[in-house]
């Protein structure tokens, strides 16, 4: 299945039924009062949280969306039926804007949780509904309100533990596919990766962790450049993000780079637990940790081509993930 992030669609929620206007019309009481009844609500259109869900293809060549209206009003004071709400299922980590505002209309992280983004219009009252003292056979009724009439941005943001965050060609996909049962493309040029890949690593004692393969980075990514900000809202629901940096190329500088790229895309992004990989050490004979700047962060050397200290790593990030769960020390 090919995999989306993301969907604009224009939505047309439900009318409300119109209010009836009738009177009472029985045998022995030819002149009765006013009873016409209320319209129903008009559809509205939602999404609702499935975790068994992982792109948002289904929505993406679903342009244009016309809500069902609720049903009129009848006589003997008899309310319209609503109209049942048009439901989409999407991902966990699905949120939805307002396209020309931006306006935040809600996100689903929970299964079965249940967002409105485009309400439906209430049903119009009867002519029963305006009957008082000094009116006593109204002959009208409203109208239903027309359903709200948006266009809307649906995006989605992978929840996975870790994160891996590096240039194109450090060695991501590689990572994924050598840790997890995932098989994502890999090939030795730049933006191989187009598209998010998520993968569950599997440890010992039955321990488990979901892993992100996000496409690459480059410099100035956070300003639009490569790719531009279109994957790097994917690391915002990571727990602990894994920098991948190949052996071959100045560690701290790329490093550096890739957290600043973060830090200009949302800097709390930069607060996340880290830990970085030295990828690749098949290829440069020798190389030792020693080589490498001294850094902030947890480093370890790793190989997906030989497995060169994959458990390790797999042991590292499973610590990490469970540190603030960790008894203090006294």
């Amino acid at each position: 299945m090919r995999f989306a992030d993301y969907a604009k669609i224009y939505l047309k929620a439900g009318k409300g039924g119109a209010g009836s206007v009738h009177f009472r019309r029985e045998k022995y009481i030819p002149k009765g009062g006013p009873d016409g009844g209320d319209g129903g609500k008009g559809a509205d259109v939602v999404l609702r949280g499935n975790p068994h869900m992982n792109t948002l293809l289904d929505l993406r060549y679903k342009k244009f969306v016309n809500a069902p209206k609720g049903e009129n009003g009848s006589s003997a004071n008899k309310t319209g039926k609503d109209a049942d709400p048009v439901v989409f299922d999407v991902p966990l980590g699905t949120v939805a804007y307002e396209a020309d505002t931006r306006r935040y209309l809600g996100e689903v992280t929970e299964e079965g949780q249940e967002i409105i983004i485009a309400h439906g219009g209430a049903g119009g009252k009867g002519n029963a509904f305006f009957k008082n003292a000094t009116r006593q056979t109204p002959k009208f009724a409203q109208p239903g309100e027309e359903g709200e009439e948006i266009v809307v941005e649906i995006e989605l943001k992978l929840i996975a533990d870790v994160g891996l965050v590096g240039f194109p060609n450090a060695g991501k996909s590689t990572l994924l596919s050598a840790l997890s049962a995932a098989t994502p493309k890999i090939a030795d040029y730049p933006f191989t990766t187009l598209e998010p890949n998520l993968g569950v690593v599997s440890l010992s004692d039955y321990r488990s962790f979901v892993m992100a393969d996000i496409p690459g980075i480059i410099e100035e990514a956070s300003k639009g450049k490569g790719l531009g900000t279109r994957f790097l809202r994917h690391i915002e629901r990571n727990k602990i993000l894994l920098f991948l940096v190949s052996c071959e190329s100045d560690i701290k500088e790329e490093y550096e780079i890739l957290l600043n790229e973060l830090k200009e895309y949302r800097a709390d992004l930069a607060e996340k637990p880290k830990l970085l990989g030295i990828t690749k050490m098949d290829l440069v004979p020798g190389f030792k940790l020693d080589d490498v700047p001294v850094m902030d962060i947890p480093v370890i050397e790793i190989s997906s081509a030989t497995g060169h200290q994959l458990e390790e790593l797999k042991e590292l990030i499973w610590k990490e993930l469970h540190r603030e769960n960790e008894p203090e020390k006294f």
